[in-house]
This record gives structure tokens, sequence and C-alpha cells, in this order.
């Protein structure tokens, strides 16, 4: 095994992790999450990155912030958040908060993971429970603990949970945790995925012919297929620290190949098989965040694969229907948009490789 264990990026959004169990009639939340987002006020409903809020410069501010200074701040957001995590077992749960950790200040590039416990309790006589995740919360994984065949689910700000059976059997079939997996996968791509889609966007500029963007996406789709399925199982990880600047190494060599090249060369082929398992990496880093359900893992790895997948073809046909079916034919399309097209992509990708490796 490879092992290279490294951080997620501090302004990158990444879901809270919820567990729970019920026991004697008591509830048990514990959630992990990035507490300094929420108290910040940022709407984290499909966002990949605080920077892009307006209230990013206070998220920064609380990231910096000691462990007494923060706490009181927090505890004033969970007064009115707490109300708005709506429980229902056969009748509204009331839930409180029973402690708050929130771990010291470190390296300010690395997010803090604050664990919050919250108890309530439920009706002896309650066979199922529903639990309605705020809206600006981002998404949830919502794993159910102390049971046989427990639940295992993803939630977006606003959603609300299936039933689930408090004495377990709430296991999910093949099908539903493909279903589940799905929009995990394509979120990532659109609207979270900035550099995977600039590096699409590379493949899709080299040629308006479809046999080399063929060639390019089902190369790299065995590639990167290949080591997030690795990387989801453990069996291979590396560094982001390594992984995400030569990522956007990537995106600025299939740029520059398209400012230079008119047509698909043997090489490049090898050469985006190589980026591919790059790629791959990235996309099992986000699936690790979720974890894999132990008894339908190729169910998830599958769904998953399918959402970047579906989220890639999204993209190409998105490119192709605003610029290929207009001017794909026009003689001048190469010189007018493919190659500042590409000169943009390669500007972009050459500013994150510096950002990623220097700053």
């Amino acid at each position: 095994m490879l092992c290279f264990a490294g951080p997620t990026r501090a302004h990158e959004v990444t879901p809270t992790i919820a567990d729970f169990d019920v026991s004697e009639g008591q509830i048990a939340f514990v959630l992990r999450m990035n507490i300094e987002a929420f108290v910040a006020g940022i709407d984290l409903d499909g966002r990949a990155d605080t920077d892009t809020s307006d209230k990013s410069t206070d998220y920064d501010l609380l990231r910096n912030m000691e462990q007494d200074e923060l706490k009181p701040m927090v505890r004033l957001f969970l007064e009115d958040w707490i109300p708005d995590l709506q429980l229902d077992a056969g009748g509204p749960v009331a839930v409180q908060l029973e402690s708050l950790t929130i771990p010291e200040v470190g390296d300010a590039e690395l997010p803090r993971s604050s664990v919050l416990v919250l108890s309530g309790d439920v009706p002896r006589s309650s066979l199922y429970l529903n639990l309605t995740w705020p809206k600006r919360s981002g998404a949830v994984v919502l794993r159910q603990n102390g049971v046989e065949e427990p639940y295992t689910g993803y939630l977006l700000g606003g959603a609300r949970s299936p039933a689930i059976a408090l004495k377990g059997g709430a296991v999910q079939s093949g099908w539903q945790v493909f279903q589940n997996y799905l929009p995990v996968g394509f979120d990532h791509i659109l609207p979270k995925g900035l550099d995977h889609i600039l590096f699409v966007l590379g493949l899709y500029f080299l040629s308006v012919r479809m046999a080399p963007l063929l060639w390019q996406v089902t190369t790299f789709t065995i590639a990167h297929s290949i080591t997030l399925a690795l990387g989801a199982l453990g069996l291979v990880t590396v560094d982001p620290a390594i992984v995400e600047p030569l990522i956007a190494a990537s995106i600025v060599f299939v740029a520059v190949e398209n400012i230079f090249a008119r047509r698909l060369h043997a090489w490049r082929t090898f050469v985006i098989l190589g980026f591919g398992l790059l790629h791959g990496l990235g996309f099992a880093s986000v699936l690790g965040e979720f974890g894999l359900p132990s008894d339908q893992i190729v169910p998830a790895l599958l769904g998953f694969n399918a959402g970047v997948e579906l989220g890639q073809l999204t993209v190409i046909a998105i490119a192709y229907g605003a610029l290929g079916y207009w001017f794909g034919k026009h003689p001048k399309y190469r010189g007018r948009v493919a190659i500042p097209a590409s000169l943009t992509i390669a500007l972009i990708g050459g500013y994150w490789f510096y950002e990623r490796v220097f700053l």
C-alpha cells in the first residue's frame, strides 16, 4: 500500500458527517463539521469554495480564533440553527447541545473539524426516524450506528431523509446506493470541480472532430476510474499537496498543446492516461470524505464514477452547444475560439499551479 496522507484545502467546502444512534429512549448525534463556515453565515448549498462567498473574510478570521474565543460565538449560532435540524420520530424530537469540541488553531491552511454532540428524548414506542437537514448547511453524510443493517445516506441542505428504522434493517439496496452516490460524483464536477471542468475543456478544444475527443475522454475515463477505485478502497493514497499541483499542471499541458498541435498525437494519449490517474486520486479524496458502505462498496463506486462521467459529458455538451455547434466549422474557429480559450485555460491552470506550490 502506498500511503501519503494529506489534508483538504481550508477553503474547500466539505460535507458534515453526522453519526447517530438511539438507545434507551435517547438519541445521540455526533456532528463533525467545519463550524466556522456556519458561524460566518456562508450559504453552503451548492458551494464548492468559501472564497466565492462575500463572507469569506469573516470565515478566515474565525478559523484563526482560539477555542475559548470562538466557542461563545458557536453556541450563539447553534441557538438558531439547532431548531432547524428537524427530527421526527412519530412526532417532533427536540435536541440540545451536550458538548462542543473545537480543535486548537494550527496550520491556517487546514480546516478544523469541530465535533458537536446533540441529544434528545425519543419515544420508546417509535420505530422510525426522519431528519430534515437545515437549508444553507451544505451536504451531510448521515450514518446510523449501533444496529444491524444500518442506514447511510447523503442529504443536501433542506432535504428530508427517508424513514429510518430505529432497530436497523434500513440498509439500502445496491440500486439505492448507486442512486445516492450518483449526485455526489456529478456534484464534484458541476458545479464544484472547476479544475476538472477546465481539464475536460482542454481535451475538447484540441479539435472539432469527434474521434480525437472520444479517444481522449475514453483514455481519461479508464485512467481515473482505476485510481478512483484504488484510492477509495484505501489501497493508494497520495498527499493532496502532491496531487493538486500536478492536476493544475495537467490543465496547463493539454491547453498549451492545443495551441501548437492541430491533431491528436499518439503520445498525448499516454500523457492523458497519466494525468487521468492523478485526477482519479483527486476524485478518491472527495469520495473518502463521504465514506463507502462496507457492504455496498461496488454500487457506491459505480454510482460516484457514473456521476463524474455524467458531469464530464455535460461539460462537453455545454461547450459544444455554446461554441462547437455554431462555430465549429468556421475556418477561423481555431484561431478565434479554440486557441484563445486554450490560452485562458493555460493561464488559469498556471496560476493554480503556482498557488498550490508556493502560496
